[in-house]
């Protein structure tokens, strides 16, 4: 299966089965209102506060990217993006959902969504790092690290995801 790369297409049309009533997914590059995404993960995430305009086009242009659009307006209320050699391993990052289209069950969806979506390249494991939303991605098949002392950093660890940090 070819890996669609931003120049290269997208995974459209997307057969969705746990977003709810009156939203689409898509992977279209072209549908991605990419500014308003900058602006959600920069000014009000934890984990990517004060990421450059720069940092976040290179981000985008490396990763499938996956949004949720309002069918009546359409506009774009969620995102994900997911990293992947597409023979073992993903990482799944940068999961947001709009302020006003929280409390609607489109995490959990938009989780499970691309979970399913990746079901067929048979990778061993897909990670993620969260601080606050486990319940979100239990929901969908997540759990924590059996033995999390068997993973390492190289780099800075500037982003701590301890409950009691600021971030």
């Amino acid at each position: 299966m070819p890996w669609p790369r931003s120049g290269s297409g997208c995974l459209d049309p997307i057969m969705t089965t746990h977003l709810p009533a009156g939203y689409r997914l898509s992977t279209d590059p072209a549908r991605l209102d990419a500014d308003r995404v900058h602006r959600w993960l920069s000014e009000d995430t934890y984990w990517a506060g004060g990421r450059t305009v720069d940092s976040h086009r290179r981000a985008v242009e490396n990763s499938l990217n996956f949004g949720v659009y309002d069918e009546a307006s359409g506009e774009q209320v969620a995102y994900a993006r997911i990293l992947t050699d597409l023979a073992t391993f993903a990482w799944l990052c940068d999961v947001y959902v709009a302020r006003p289209a929280r409390g609607k069950g489109l995490g959990t969806a938009l989780v499970e969504e691309i979970r399913d979506h990746l079901a067929p390249y048979g990778l061993r494991r897909i990670m993620l790092a969260t601080r606050d939303a486990h319940g979100v991605y239990a929901k969908a098949g997540f759990a924590p690290l059996a033995n999390p002392d068997v993973f390492m950093v190289h780099g800075e660890n500037v982003v701590s995801f301890r409950a009691d940090d600021e971030g």
